[in-house]
């Protein structure tokens, strides 16, 4: 048994498509077709990106989920810089800033940003 899958259940799968895709994430051009995304994230691990509608579609009685502050994602950036240029670039296109980039204490440059559905998504790189 391996866990191999992390899924988000998005409420605008499109806008959520265009977050991750800006992150660095392969996910195919969306189709209002489509309710279900995957990409491979490297080592065997996926990324995957539900429609409510999909959910809905085997889940009985299902209730669209609202806002998890027990999970995050975390994106490695190349350099200190990159963070800051990330976090601008997903601010500027109108997703929240959590916490502004900083120098943290354990020896990152650190910022967060929150993806359409307002989970968390840390940007980091070495100092």
């Amino acid at each position: 048994m391996k866990l191999n899958a992390v899924g988000i259940v998005c409420s605008d799968l499109a806008a959520s498509l265009t977050f991750y895709r800006m992150l660095g994430v392969g996910f195919a051009d969306f189709d209002p077709e489509n309710g279900h995304y995957e990409a491979d994230l490297g080592g065997g691990i996926r990324l995957m990106l539900d429609s409510e509608a999909v959910m809905a579609s085997f889940i009985d009685d299902y209730t669209s989920p609202a806002g998890n502050d027990r999970v995050s994602f975390a994106v490695e950036c190349d350099t200190p810089v990159a963070v800051d240029a990330a976090f601008a670039e997903a601010t500027g296109a109108g997703y929240a800033a959590v916490r502004e980039p900083f120098d943290a204490f354990w020896g990152q440059r650190y910022a967060t940003v929150a993806d359409p559905d307002g989970n968390h998504v840390d940007l980091y790189a070495a100092l």
